[in-house]
């Protein structure tokens, strides 16, 4: 099960995933993350990971698509809350640092794209 909290703040949409972020539930990513981005042409998009208990490989594709839809933009995507040892690694397999940077929590990811 996934739960997506959106918020969108100072011209940054801010996405909290809680749960599982895996082939069943990128759907509903697409659905609600991904059709937001296009359909406003958002610039900026942070994505909190500290309440998800588990990612897998089409999990990470999803947040690196969402990401390419932010540059697309011009924008700047940032990932945050990534404190799971085994999520990071999983991570950083599938090269998921190349699209975005990774950062403590919101309040800093907020600092570093209004710098």
């Amino acid at each position: 099960m996934l739960e997506i909290n959106m918020e969108f703040r100072k011209g940054i949409l801010f996405v909290r995933f809680i749960g599982e972020l895996t082939k069943n539930t990128v759907d509903i990513v697409k659905r609600e993350v991904t059709n937001t981005l296009e359909e406003y042409g958002i610039r900026n998009v942070v994505f909190n990971v500290e309440e998800l208990d588990r990612i897998d490989e089409e999990g990470i594709d999803i947040i690196k698509e969402n990401s390419m839809i932010s540059t697309k933009y011009h924008g700047r995507t940032l990932l945050c809350g990534l404190h799971d040892l085994h999520m990071k690694k999983m991570m950083k397999q599938k090269q998921i640092f190349q699209y975005m940077d990774e950062t403590s929590d919101e309040l800093t990811a907020l600092s570093i794209i209004h710098v």
